[in-house]
Formats: structure tokens, C-alpha cells, sequence
């Protein structure tokens, strides 16, 4: 088999390796694009800077991520408060912030079509980061109005550097009006629906309980016409041989003794299991922290965390829809499954901690497979170099591209003994769905 470039050599022997070429094929295609277009030279290459999520006020947009994200990972109140703060998404959340920054700027600007808030009157002459702060402000205190701790003082300090004058109130009007609006669309989204579970008791069935995200699947889209829409295909039949392959490969590479796990591959699978809600929004603000414009930095933002609610969305969708079991439990009872070539081990155990939720697709992998294929359609190049940092290891991963970013999270969910590789390879499809749909639909130049 030839190797796969970024790919360490030392996989190519392992099971499923022909699985993880396939899909790559599938999630490294442009998201956009065809053979009859003309051919354009490709842009350069994109090399974005490390900032540790790191802000300042000159950058509105990563600025008010920042404090939307620390609004939201207050610890939650599951008996008071706003559904937001009994039960917060921080992905959901964030779009609900940032398709209202975006819009309120398109207001401004009139450079591209709104997400879903069209003002009435002239806007062109207010204060684009006034807005941005109104349209940020205006989200945050309607859907956790108890945290005021974590931006009233940042709001008015911010708005008090701004200019005073027609510019400032008009930004501060259109910033109001479409939090209002974005707030009133996005109520009662079904983050609320109770849903009562009862672990699985059949081979293959997930065993988990009280396990987390049970309500996802309700949560209303922002893009998607359903959560099902691009629902996973069904995973590998317990009793097949690609069963098989994924159940070996996570028996001898996840576990707490695996002699052919290197380091770094240890260190890949740790570095990932940072708490998504900080880890996952601190790397991809680093992605708002260049030369670009406001207008452009809010575009980018609100296609990137549309497309990650969207994603989650439609991955715990798929997720409680099949139900399947972690390799914790199949390699425990593996006597049960039905196949011949997998060896039951009661000892076995992962190396790192399991997620409580069901195994199957990779949410990981759902929402980094549609973030990268996002960012590779919105710079129009597959080459983007970056460095994502992790609370759990303590230091750095740099990546020279998405596609290496996505290798890494393939093998690291695996050799950290949480998920099968079938479960990545498909959840990174599945995103990358999201991605493409995001895409052709939403955030376009206006003609």
C-alpha cells in the first residue's frame, strides 16, 4: 500500500488503514468547485498565528468570542436559570452570538446576504464594532441573563473606548435590533426536551447512563433542514470483518498496556481530550486573529460555529439514533458479539476516559472534520498551517494542514482506546457534509 502523505509510517501496517485512505480521499475534496470550472491559479498558503486564544479589543470579533465562551462555560444551574444556563451548547450558543455579529455587520456593510436578520433602514454610515459589541451584548444577556459577571462590565468599557456620536448610537441600534431578532429565532430551540434513557442491554448496544447530549438531537438546526439530514450510515455489523479489524486495532493500541503506542501517539490521544467547550473554541479563535477585516473576521466566525452547532447537531443525532457500543464494553463482552475473530479481555482498559455518550460517529472527528473542511472552502486552499494548544498535555500540536489535524484526531481517538476507527473515518464525512452545506447555502457575496 502506498503511504498516505502525513501519515506516520508506523500505521500503514495497522488495521482499517485502507478505510482511513478511502475516506481521507473523501474528506480532503474541495467542499466546493468542479471540473468544468476555469482553472485558477491557487491562492498561497495559509499560516495562521498562535495566540492561545489570546485577545484584545483592537479584534472585536475574536473579543467577544472570548467572552461569549467564558460566559458559557459557566459552571451550568440544571434547576435555575434560562435553558442556556440550565443546559448550555457551546457551540449552539456561540452560532446564536455570531450569526448575530455577522448579520448585524452585513447590515452595515451590505457587502453579503444576512443568516437570517434583515434591519429596515440605512445602516451604512454606523460603527461596525459597535454593533459588533450590541449584536454579541444583546445574545449573551438574553440567553444567560444571571451571568452578568461575565460581560456587563466588558460591554460598557468596550463601548465607552468607541467614538461618541451618530455612528456609535446607530452601530449600537442595529447591534440591539439583531440580538433581538436572532434571540426571538433561535427560542425555545429544544434544548429543553427531556428525554429519559435506558442504557442497552443487547451486544453492541451502548451501556452508558445518564449519559451526556441526550437532547442534541432536538436542538433546531441553523442550516440543516433536519438533524438527520446527513445521518451516518449504519456502522459495521458485529459480526463482519471490518468489526473486526477497528475492535483489534483499539484492543491493542487504546489500551492502558500498549506496547506498540509511541509517545507522541499517547500524547496526540491526551492532547484531544481537553473538554471540547474550552478546547475547541480557544484553538479555532486563532483562526480570527489576522489582518483580516471586521466584516470578513464576523463572516468567518459565524460560518465556522454555524457549521460546528450544525455538526454537533447531526453527529448526536446519528449518535442516539444507533446507539452502539464504546470499546469498553466490546472488548469486555466480546464472548456476546457473534464473531470469531474478536478475543473477549474483562481486563482490558482505555488509556484515556471514555466519553458518556454513544460511540458512533466521532463527534470529535463530526466536528473538526466540518470545521477544517470549512476553513479550507473559505481560503480556497487545502494548505493552512496552524498550532493547537491542550490544558491536558500542557503544550502544542502544530499542524501543516487540515487534513493533518484530521489524521491525527483519526489515530488519537483510537490509541486513547475511546472510539473504533470506523467511527472516526464516518464522523469526519459527516461533517464535512455539514461543511459543504454551510457552504452552498449560506454567508454568499451579494450579487
Amino acid at each position: 500500500m502506498n503511504s498516505i502523505p502525513g501519515v506516520d509510517s508506523r500505521t500503514t501496517n495497522l488495521p482499517g488503514t485502507r478505510l482511513l485512505s478511502t475516506a481521507l480521499l473523501v474528506l480532503l475534496l474541495p467542499a466546493c468547485g468542479g471540473d468544468d470550472e476555469a482553472v485558477i491559479p491557487p491562492p498561497a498558503p495559509v499560516s495562521v498565528p498562535f495566540t492561545n486564544g489570546a485577545t484584545t479589543t483592537a479584534n472585536p470579533v475574536a473579543y467577544w468570542n472570548k467572552i461569549a465562551t467564558d460566559t458559557i462555560n459557566v459552571p451550568a444551574t440544571p434547576s435555575a436559570g434560562s435553558p442556556e444556563e440550565r443546559r448550555p451548547v457551546a457551540a449552539v450558543d456561540l452560532a446564536t452570538v455570531h450569526t448575530a455579529i455577522y448579520d448585524a455587520v452585513v447590515a452595515i456593510t451590505g457587502t453579503h446576504v444576512p443568516f437570517a436578520v434583515t434591519i429596515a433602514g440605512d445602516a451604512s454610515a454606523a460603527s461596525l464594532e459597535a454593533a459588533t459589541a450590541a449584536a454579541a451584548y444583546g445574545v449573551l444577556k438574553g440567553l444567560f441573563p444571571n451571568r452578568t459577571a461575565q460581560y456587563q462590565a466588558a460591554y460598557d468599557s468596550y463601548v465607552n473606548t468607541l467614538p461618541s456620536g451618530a455612528s456609535r448610537t446607530r452601530g449600537l441600534e442595529v447591534g440591539a435590533e439583531v440580538a433581538t431578532r436572532t434571540l426571538a429565532l433561535r427560542a425555545n430551540d429544544g434544548r429543553s426536551t427531556q428525554v429519559t434513557y435506558v442504557p442497552g442491554t443487547a451486544p453492541g448496544k451502548f451501556r452508558g447512563t445518564n449519559p451526556i447530549g441526550t437532547f442534541n438531537p432536538f436542538i433546531k438546526p441553523f442550516a440543516l433542514t433536519s438533524a438527520s439530514q446527513f445521518r451516518a450510515p449504519p456502522p459495521p455489523a458485529l459480526d463482519s470483518a471490518a468489526y473486526a479489524a477497528d475492535f483489534e486495532e483499539v484492543r491493542t493500541m487504546g489500551g492502558t498496556t500498549a506496547p506498540q503506542r509511541t509517545a507522541d501517539q499517547l500524547d496526540a490521544a491526551r492532547a484531544h481530550t481537553e473538554n471540547p467547550a474550552t478546547y475547541v473554541t480557544r484553538n479555532y479563535r486563532n483562526f480570527l486573529m489576522d489582518s483580516r477585516s471586521l466584516a470578513e473576521n464576523a463572516r468567518l466566525a459565524a460560518m465556522l460555529w454555524v457549521t460546528q452547532a450544525d455538526a454537533t447537531i447531526a453527529c448526536f443525532e446519528s449518535k442516539y439514533h444507533y446507539e452502539f457500543w464504546r470499546p469498553l464494553s466490546a472488548i469486555a463482552l466480546a464472548d456476546t458479539d457473534g464473531n470469531a475473530a474478536t478475543a473477549q479481555d474483562t481486563t482490558w482498559a482505555p488509556v484515556a476516559p471514555t466519553p458518556n455518550h454513544p460511540e458512533y460517529p466521532s463527534a470529535h472527528m463530526c466536528v473538526n472534520g466540518s470545521s477544517q473542511a470549512l476553513l479550507k472552502a473559505y481560503f480556497n486552499t487545502p494548505e493552512i498551517s496552524f498550532t493547537f494548544s491542550s490544558t491536558v498535555t500542557g503544550g502544542t500540536r502544530q499542524y501543516a494542514s487540515p487534513s493533518a489535524l484530521l489524521e491525527e484526531i483519526v489515530l488519537a481517538r483510537v490509541h486513547g482506546g475511546m472510539h473504533f476507527r470506523t467511527a472516526n473515518v464516518e464522523g469526519g464525512v459527516l461533517g464535512t457534509k455539514v461543511a459543504d452545506w454551510v457552504v452552498a447555502n449560506h454567508f454568499k457575496a451579494r450579487n
